[in-house]
């Protein structure tokens, strides 16, 4: 890796690793973020996206590998990386006692700012997200859009060249989901670069310019999202059977025509198949006819994520179980 590849990037970690007790939370994750673009880390809850963005932002001790922000070490020169970025979590960190403006002028003062710049930075972020008339309002009186966003501007007091985001989005209505993601454009557009871990599909397809897919704590795939999606076909035909019974056969089927594994769904009793090239599917359909195979219905269009990540991990982007929740609280519980 040449110094001309190293200055065109805001993070590269090599082999990092993360142990709680038994439970290795990351396992060996590469990671490369260029300059002035959006990188999303996808992944269910449990899949190590927060203890990874932890360790980066030194709130957690790394127990393998090396990371660098901006060229900076991370393990060694903490207090440097602390100030080249700003950290916005899952959970809003605001005082519920103060107002919207009190919260991000103490934030400013925490920060070092003297108060009047202080006032302000906080009058400027107020207008930049919406906030003016909820300025004087207790953070008791926001709603969880409101909060969302305050937190995110928080996180920009002192304008930080590097923005991480964990899930900034999650239990937002689809409205202010669509607000926060203009926000986060915007931030991109004015300069800076964006981590961004989440676990909607669709808000890594909207937003990332490359994604990195995780799954208990392995890094299996990266790329844009048309080569991660291009990646399981150029189509998919999606079929659904008649009866949940013949998926076996129709999987058995596919496999020896295409020699490739189709992703079924059961309960659904649906199959979802990577086709090379979409006249492929009239020929699917001819040798499922002749081996007494019925379909209730049938499509072909383009893969979408939902399919690469069922593709590469053999399920869904939702927690596999309880365990896997458990898991990723046991990663927020850690002290920093």
């Amino acid at each position: 890796m040449n110094d001309t590849h190293l200055d065109h990037l805001a993070v590269r970690a090599t082999g990092l690793v993360k142990t709680f007790a038994d439970l290795r939370a990351v396992d060996g994750i590469d990671l490369e973020v260029r300059r002035g673009e959006i990188f999303g880390v996808l992944g269910p809850n449990g899949a190590g996206k927060t203890t990874m963005l932890k360790m980066l932002a030194t709130l957690l001790p790394i127990d393998g590998g090396e990371a660098e922000v901006f060229g900076v070490d991370v393990r060694t020169r903490p207090h440097e990386i602390r100030q080249l970025l700003g950290v916005t979590g899952q959970y809003a960190s605001v005082d519920e006692n103060l107002t919207g403006r009190e919260n991000l002028w103490l934030f400013g003062r925490l920060q070092g700012l003297p108060a009047a710049t202080a006032r302000a930075t906080t009058a400027r972020l107020l207008e930049q997200f919406g906030l003016e008339d909820a300025a004087d309002k207790p953070i008791s009186q926001f709603s969880g859009g409101m909060r969302r966003r305050l937190d995110l501007a928080a996180s920009l007091i002192t304008r930080p060249p590097l923005i991480f985001l964990d899930e900034p989005t999650t239990g937002l209505d689809p409205r202010t989901r669509g607000q926060m993601w203009d926000t986060i454009r915007s931030l991109v557009a004015d300069g800076c670069t964006v981590l961004l871990t989440t676990q909607y599909l669709d808000e890594a397809d909207q937003l990332a310019d490359r994604i990195a897919v995780i799954d208990h704590g392995v890094k299996v795939a990266q790329g844009t999202p048309d080569e991660l999606k291009t990646s399981v076909g150029s189509s998919t035909l999606q079929l659904q059977l008649t009866d949940a019974d013949d998926l076996g056969t129709a999987t058995s089927v596919v496999r020896r025509l295409l020699g490739e594994e189709p992703v079924p769904t059961p309960e659904a009793a649906r199959l979802n198949v990577a086709l090379a090239d979409a006249d492929q599917a009239a020929d699917v359909l001819i040798a499922l006819r002749q081996t007494g195979v019925s379909i209730t219905s049938v499509s072909v269009q383009k893969p979408t994520l939902d399919e690469v990540f069922l593709a590469l991990t053999g399920h869904g982007a939702e927690p596999d179980s309880p365990a896997d929740e458990q898991a990723d609280e046991r990663t927020l519980e850690v002290p920093a």
